[in-house]
């Protein structure tokens, strides 16, 4: 049940979601900033991205063990 279609189809969906939020957010958040008059430099933009990536290296560990769980026959530890 672990590599079903219907579950690929939900992993591929939310792969999507993800990098829209992520596009969105990356260009949001300069401009927000420079509205604001906060990081003259760039540098709270810069923590903020950092932020966002290590969100999306969470993410991707989280589904790197989800597929080994699901290959080795432990079926979904998690669920939804």
């Amino acid at each position: 049940m672990c590599f079903s279609l219907p579950a690929i189809e939900s992993f591929l969906i939310w792969l999507v979601v993800l990098c829209v939020i992520i596009g969105i957010l990356k260009i949001l958040v300069p401009w927000i900033l420079s509205l604001a008059g906060v990081g003259i430099d760039g540098n709270v933009a810069r923590i903020i991205n950092l932020l966002i990536i290590a969100v999306i290296i969470i993410a991707v560990i989280v589904v790197v063990f989800w597929l080994l769980e699901c290959a080795l026959g432990g079926g979904i530890g998690f669920r939804r």
